[in-house]
């Protein structure tokens, strides 16, 4: 069956990767604004406490792994920090390693990340299915890749991009899928936890082109219609038809802006009847007909003979 994960991963595009090792000794904080693109870190030594905006403090140890999907302000620091001045914390050049606290002697503690971007204009609507903060522990493959990347991206050599660009979407995939649903809140991952909720999401997502109602789904999953609309809304966050459409616009603004298919095309792709019923959906929910929002892109409009402007 379809994963709605990956092909999610595919449609946001991750690209552009950015690393560097961050130590730290001595008592130290560090207060970093948000920066809206994804984050990640591997703790290779020692531990620290990172408080993100809306979220309980955590300690970060040895072995763990961090991912924030579109990386909100936060604070790191070491677990005493009472009293302690909070530094303003920056971006700094790839590869060159940043010192926290005491500049001199051994490093007490060490972690290795970077942050990468989502060519998809369209990553935030979909990254607001995953979870804001994403911490896992016990996992020995993501500090692996995590440190994989980092080789990569201080390389000079043929294919690197590319190298990179997959080692980043082997390293999304893994980290999702290593966090426990029932520690989630609404969203996606919670959804594809739940074994009733994910034959849903899988059906929407390998056949886009049915016209699906929420009484379909809840008979393919073999829950009455009221069941199964509760439980898909309390499990990832909105209603089924929500979902669903959320996703076909997605989709709709990704093959429109290819270029490559007629208005009609791209209706009958992702289940509308018509051209115009799909622009009136479009319009609703991006707030232009697609025709405008392929110009926009400066793009060859292609209308078919019953498309709309």
């Amino acid at each position: 069956m379809s994963d709605p994960l990956e092909q999610i991963i595919r449609l946001l595009r991750p690209r552009a990767v950015f690393s560097k090792g961050i130590s730290g000794s001595g008592e130290w904080a560090v207060r970093y604004p948000a920066f809206g693109h994804p984050g990640f870190c591997a703790m290779t030594l020692g531990s620290c406490l990172l408080a993100v905006d809306g979220e309980a403090e955590i300690l970060l140890e040895e072995g763990d792994f961090v991912l924030l999907p579109a990386t909100p302000a936060f604070t790191m620091s070491t677990l005493n920090t009472v009293g302690r001045r909070v530094e303003a914390g920056r971006i700094a050049e790839a590869g060159i390693e940043v010192r926290h606290g005491r500049q001199r002697g051994p490093a007490e503690m060490r972690q290795f990340g970077g942050y990468f971007t989502f060519e998809s204009p369209d990553a935030f609507l979909l990254v607001t299915l995953l979870p804001r903060l994403i911490h896992i522990r016990g996992a020995p493959r993501l500090p692996q890749l995590v440190r994989l990347v980092g080789d990569e991206a201080e390389r000079d050599d043929i294919g690197r991009t590319m190298i990179l660009e997959r080692l980043i979407e082997i390293l999304l995939i893994e980290a999702l899928r290593s966090v426990s649903g029932a520690t989630l809140q609404p969203g996606l991952l919670r959804g594809l936890a739940d074994d009733r909720v994910v034959v849903a999401l899988r059906l929407m997502h390998g056949d886009v082109e049915r016209s699906w109602t929420a009484n379909e789904l809840a008979r393919e999953v073999g829950m009455s219609r009221s069941a199964f609309f509760d439980r898909f809304s309390r499990t990832v966050g909105m209603t089924p038809m929500d979902y669903l459409l959320r996703w076909r616009m997605a989709l709709a603004k990704s093959l429109l802006r290819a270029g490559t298919l007629t208005i009609e095309d791209v209706a009958a792709r992702i289940g509308y009847g018509s051209a115009s019923t799909f622009s009136t959906a479009f319009r609703r929910h991006v707030g232009q007909p697609p025709g405008r929002f392929m110009r926009s892109l400066h793009l060859p409009e292609h209308t078919g003979t019953s498309s709309a402007p």
